[in-house]
């Protein structure tokens, strides 16, 4: 059974809102997905994208393979994590 991660729309005309899924790489596009791990939605301002990098993480560690597209989003959505998250003081 091979996995990916990959987008699937769920939103309506002119109204676009896609999930970020796990599913079989033979599945339909808006097929049943394994696990739901984000969402996108393309005219949000700000942060459009909202992803649980540990999902993500545990499903590439069991062989997921994220498509191209979600691959660039997976690098931005770890960008602005790392940019939002609070620096560790040392002491």
């Amino acid at each position: 059974m091979a996995l990916k991660i990959r987008l699937t729309k769920v939103g309506s005309v002119h109204q676009p809102l896609y999930r970020v899924v796990v599913a079989e790489a033979r599945s339909r596009r808006d097929g049943a997905p394994v696990e739901n791990i984000g969402t996108y939605t393309p005219k949000t301002k700000g942060n459009p994208i909202a992803i649980k990098l540990d999902r993500v993480d545990y499903w590439i560690s069991k062989g997921a393979v994220p498509t191209n597209t979600m691959h660039a989003m997976i690098k931005k959505a770890r960008r602005t994590a790392a940019a939002t998250a609070p620096a560790v003081v040392a002491s």
